[in-house]
């Protein structure tokens, strides 16, 4: 083909391409600056040397990675981890790692990084930069027995990989390799080479790539290369290497001979050499400078700029739902009209390129893709690199422009020359170039340096920094969950309890202090715990006459959210139960799936502290002994839902982790997965540690519960005498044969019904926050469960009934009196009680007369 943009190098080496038809469209060919290798495969679909549609560069890692998953079956594609080569290779092999979906992508690179232990590294021979260093933050990244896919934009020796595989398979031996890569170039001697290898370790390597060829070169390619670059540059056919070294000249400034943006010179014209123009090989007149301007991304918080210490998939997550917002910044700032193309009618679309930094370069990808998804402007996206390339400007060689400047991201190999080809005379009306925080140096804003360039052949340039990730010091190993004797009264099986024991830490404050301090400020409730509620004998009784009124009736909430919760979220559900109050429940849904499946079903305990969130390294825990998704979170019931929205904020930073909760009673229809919605006495909410396992509520100060350790609890031994946890288990356990038939028919209607939450309870808590002039939800605790719970724990103002609410408010009415607290009948109440806290309290306010209390 008279374009192919490998002609020229083509016919004046000798070099003959063969092989796959598809391979003219995917490669052109440029020479190299580099005695190891005369010639350069440009390609069409990388991004790295030739701007291109993003979405066409990221489609094609992506499809492939699709492929790979495709070849490997669901199983073995779980277990994939995807290795990417820098600097040429990282964002296609990230691409690659979209494509397969659940696999963490790791790139290889050449900065090493203060404090990140190598987990390997290996040579790439032809390079001209060849150490690669393997860092990821999780030294076990490469370590697991899955595949390992290894990623490269051309395999055309098999060098590379084989020097990775032997590297790597010393180190962690596995069975199989995938290798994927754009082209396939190499020769029938390079493909028996590797099938030795792979034979000789016992593994399996397969291949997965666009096109397959062959690149037949003369003896002497590399004298005949070098001669003609040496010929060229005498010849002045490029400006100097340093062309980059000084501003644009007094020429360039005002403007003379062209105006800004233009485009691309026809091939007849002599290439605008020199320093005026900032590059060499540059077509055309001298442009103005143009605008130089920062653009914020707000990129969020915690996700990596890349895979050079490793990718997750819930790093891609957050990163998905991001762009949109980002390339709007960024489309803002350019003013593209999003629905179309400004203007006059007719006029062309703006082009914008997205330009990446060497080995960064799925960050800026994932930007241009998304602008380029919004509209408004013909997005295109490269990136620099340390390449040394001959830049020529003819249709029939791949490199037309090159601008050069010096590295700005203080390399370990030390200073040198970093280059951007096909920008300077592309036609371009801006650029956004994206570099880390890293190379976001002097050397970047310089006279010479690569803004400067930019701004010499471009008319607006916005410079978008993407934080740079720091790898956090490696959190020791957390330790195993607490189990009963030792910690709780309850078997070691039904519960393993994900905190640290401050059994011996004196946490106790009379009541009306925690209430005060809490309300002034000046403490959270969970940094002190209230002293243990003790029943006097008549209410023990009222407890006792309850348990055993309502055990049918639990029995059967119990089973109806167990089985639930195997027909809809997991066949092996592992119980996580939200300490306290959904600890008793998580032990009888455990014995349910035991009792009535055979199901021996994981069940743990962990703290969340409304205001502060889940316990995160609890659930790094979960994370590393069970999948994410197989975790039901386990609570007694909801009231206005406070804790159903805590956690599902808690967990947006953890998007393996499913967010709605399990629970017995749901009054205030905040979830989907219940056993009841009817607001009733559940037992364990007329006592405190003495009906759950003896343990405290969960404590969260920063001078007992440092950033690498569990959330705190108590256990009460002393107590012991008055535990009434295993009896609690028994009467309901006891009664779940009766209710088995009631559970599958109630199972069968629930599963058919709309559930989706309707939030009438927190609807109906702003009510009663607004009409008894409390203005703080928090203070207002619907619902038999929450109530029981200020009656014990906090200082109550008064307390709201159901009118006609019969036995189930006993234990409510009692406490009350004991309390001096007014219970007050109320109609068209959406629960069957609802505690008041006193807006206002000072110690020794009980509100007993229904008016505010000033604090003074």
């Amino acid at each position: 083909m008279a374009d192919w943009s490998g002609t020229w190098v083509s016919e004046r080496l000798g070099i003959e391409l063969t092989g796959d038809p598809r391979l003219r469209e995917l490669l052109g060919l440029a020479l190299r600056r580099n005695p190891k290798r005369a010639h350069l495969l440009v390609s069409q679909v990388l991004g790295k040397h030739v701007p291109q549609s993003p979405n066409v560069v990221w489609r094609a890692g992506h499809d492939l990675g699709v492929r790979v998953r495709d070849l490997l079956g669901p199983e073995e594609a779980a277990r994939a981890v995807v290795l990417g080569y820098a600097e040429t290779a990282t964002g296609l092999g990230h691409s690659v790692a979209d494509g397969l979906g659940t696999a963490p992508y790791l790139h290889s690179t050449r900065r090493p990084v203060p404090g990140v232990a190598r987990a390997g590294g290996f040579e790439e021979a032809h390079s001209h930069a060849t150490s690669h260093l393997l860092l990821p933050e999780d030294p076990e990244l490469l370590a697991g027995p899955g595949p390992l896919v290894l990623v490269d934009d051309e395999f055309s020796t098999g060098n590379t990989v084989l020097n990775t595989v032997r590297d790597l398979h010393a180190r962690h031996p596995r069975e199989r390799y995938v290798v994927v890569a754009l082209v396939d170039m190499r020769s029938a001697a390079d493909r028996d080479r590797l099938t030795a290898f792979a034979a000789g370790i016992g593994a399996r390597i397969d291949l997965v790539t666009l096109a397959a060829g062959t690149l037949r070169l003369p003896s002497d390619v590399l004298e005949r290369g070098r001669a003609l670059v040496a010929a060229h540059e005498a010849a002045g056919g490029e400006g100097p290497a340093a062309g980059a070294a000084g501003a644009p000249s007094a020429a360039a400034a005002s403007g003379v001979g062209g105006a800004p943006g233009e485009g691309l010179a026809s091939g007849g014209e002599a290439p605008g050499a020199g320093p005026a123009s900032g590059g060499d090989g540059v077509p055309g007149p001298v442009r103005v400078p143009g605008e130089v301007r920062r653009v914020g991304l707000g990129w969020p918080e915690g996700v990596p700029d890349g895979g050079r210490h490793g990718f997750t998939p819930a790093h891609r997550a957050r990163l998905g739902a991001a762009l949109p917002a980002m390339a709007a910044r960024i489309a803002d700032v350019l003013g593209l009209d999003r629905g179309g193309r400004p203007g006059e009618p007719g006029a062309a679309a703006p082009r914008v390129l997205v330009l990446g930094c060497e080995e960064l370069m799925y960050a800026p990808l994932a930007l241009g893709v998304a602008l380029e998804n919004l509209g408004g402007a013909e997005v295109r996206f490269s990136t620099t690199t340390r390449s040394p390339v001959l830049a020529l400007d003819d249709p029939g060689y791949a490199i037309r422009t090159r601008l050069v400047f010096p590295a700005h991201d203080a390399p370990a190999d030390g200073p040198g020359e970093r280059y951007a080809y096909n920008v300077a005379g592309g036609g371009f009306d801006a650029v956004v170039a994206v570099v880390d925080s890293a190379a976001d140096t002097p050397a970047l804003h310089a006279p010479d340096g690569l803004l400067a360039q930019l701004a010499a052949h471009v008319p607006r340039v916005l410079l978008a920094v993407v934080p740079s990730y720091v790898p956090a010091e490696r959190a020791p190993m957390l330790p195993e969950p607490l189990r009963g004797p030792a910690f709780s009264s309850y078997a070691p099986e039904d519960v393993g309890w994900l905190l640290q024991d401050l059994s011996g830490v004196e946490l106790e404050a009379p009541t009306e202090e925690r209430e005060e301090a809490i309300q002034s400020g000046g403490a959270h409730y969970a940094e002190s715990l209230p002293v243990e509620y003790q029943p006097s004998d008549r209410y023990q009784a009222l407890f006792h006459a309850a348990l055993d009124s309502s055990a049918a009736r639990i029995a059967r909430a119990v089973g109806t959210v167990t089985e639930t919760v195997l027909a809809e979220r997991s066949p092996r559900p592992v119980l996580v139960s939200l300490a306290r109050a959904g600890t008793p429940v998580g032990v009888l849904m455990r014995r349910w799936a035991l009792h009535r499946h055979g199901l021996d079903l994981p069940h743990y305990a962990v703290s969340i502290v409304r205001g502060r969130g889940i316990d995160t390294n609890a659930l790094r825990w979960l994370a590393a002994h069970h999948d994410p998704a197989d975790v039901v979170f386990v609570d007694g019931w909801t009231g206005k839902g406070a804790i159903t929205r805590e956690l599902a904020a808690a967990l947006r930073d953890f998007p393996g982790f499913d967010p709605e909760i399990a629970v017995l009673a749901d009054p205030g229809s905040c979830v989907r997965t219940y056993g009841t919605r009817e607001d009733f006495l559940v037992p364990s909410a007329c006592l405190n540690s003495t009906v759950s396992g003896l343990i405290s509520r969960t404590v969260l100060r920063a001078d007992l519960v440092g950033p690498h350790d569990f959330h705190g609890a108590k256990f009460y031994r002393e107590l012991a005498g008055a535990d009434v946890s295993g009896t609690f288990l028994t009467a309901i356990t006891s009664r779940f044969d009766d209710v088995a038939a009631t559970v599958d028919a109630d199972v069968k209607e629930l599963l058919a019904t709309d559930r989706t939450p309707t939030w009438q309870g927190w609807a109906a808590v702003e009510r009663i926050s607004e009409e008894y002039g409390i203005h703080d939800v928090n203070l207002v605790k619907p619902g038999v469960g929450e109530t029981t719970r200020v009656l014990l724990r906090r200082v109550p103002w008064k307390i709201l009934a159901q009118r006609g609410a019969g036995a189930d408010l006993d234990h409510v009415r009692l406490l009350a009196a004991q309390r001096g607290v007014p219970v007050e009948e109320a109609d068209n109440l959406h629960y069957t009680c609802v505690g008041l806290i006193h807006p206002q309290y000072t110690r020794g306010a009980t509100g007993a007369d229904g008016r505010a209390v000033t604090n003074r």
